[in-house]
């Protein structure tokens, strides 16, 4: 294991507000920050030692940007993973791009989860108003037909219901391919928070609550106010996922309590999380 002293430099991929909060927090301990992003004057460069403004596929200017620092890692998730597959071959990045491919992916996330005996909301993937009407026979109404891809904050996202208009619901979908998810009947969401070393050593925050509001987090109160079987159940859902997906840094693992006292994952946010500020 190579240890990076204070005085070592970390590469973060993106420039907004996640990276702004990682640069002074990493400056408080002694290290340089070098940010890469596509856009001039960012948050997270006004505070860095160092800033790379260009695009993500910048093979050239990729590459003089890991010869600058010790570590990559990222302060979002929607980063191309060819980019982090070149970076490392040049530098570690942390987390790996196959961390990425899982969840850029609602799809290939949930049926990750799944496939470790975690639950999720009922879901189906959905690729044609065809398919949008097979998948509501499996997953049942209301549901939330939601992009495979880079939807955040209620974006590309429709809620469907027993009065929807299936033909301008999957217009407004732009043919994207997507995944129809069964609503789910919650009390409150939580999020653990997970660390993840090169050894596989394993540090949870507590379960906290998150509400939002018009879809965005508003308010995060720690630690939820739930029962200490269900925050057990909370740290145990979230270290597993991050042992399983081979995590080396950080993951948020968003989740919902049901009214009858589940706990269901919704979404894996493999960076600093809002929800932990």
């Amino acid at each position: 294991m190579t240890v990076i002293a204070p005085g070592g430099h970390i590469g973060i991929l993106g420039d907004g507000q996640l990276g702004r909060m990682m640069a002074i927090a990493a400056a408080e301990m002694g290290y340089f920050v070098h940010v890469f992003g596509p856009e001039k004057d960012s948050p997270a460069a006004q505070v860095s030692h160092c800033s790379t403004v260009a695009p993500y596929g910048d093979k050239a200017a990729l590459e003089k940007f890991a010869k600058s620092v010790d570590v990559v890692t990222l302060e979002f998730e929607n980063i191309p993973t060819d980019t982090l597959e070149f970076l490392n071959t040049l530098v570690p990045v942390r987390p790996n791009a196959k961390v990425l491919e899982i969840t850029q992916d609602r799809l290939f996330e949930k049926s990750f989860i799944n496939n470790l005996g975690i639950g999720t909301a009922v879901f189906a993937n959905v690729e044609s108003i065809d398919a949008l009407v097979e998948a509501i026979k499996q997953v049942k109404l209301p549901a939330i037909l939601k992009t495979r891809r880079l939807g955040y904050d209620g974006k590309g996202q429709v809620k469907i219901t027993g009065g929807s208009d299936l033909d301008e619901v999957w217009k407004e979908m732009k043919d994207a391919p997507s995944i129809l998810e069964g609503f789910v009947n919650f009390k409150m969401e939580i999020s653990v928070i997970v660390a993840r070393s090169t050894q596989g050593e394993i540090a949870c925050y507590c379960p906290v609550e998150n509400r939002h509001k018009n879809h965005i987090l508003d308010i995060t109160l720690a630690p939820a106010d739930i029962p200490k079987r269900l925050v057990d159940k909370a740290v145990e859902i979230a270290g597993k996922i991050a042992a399983k997906i081979d995590l080396v840094g950080m993951i948020a693992v968003e989740m919902f309590v049901t009214k009858d006292n589940r706990i269901l994952v919704n979404e894996l946010a493999p960076r600093p999380h809002n929800s932990g500020h």
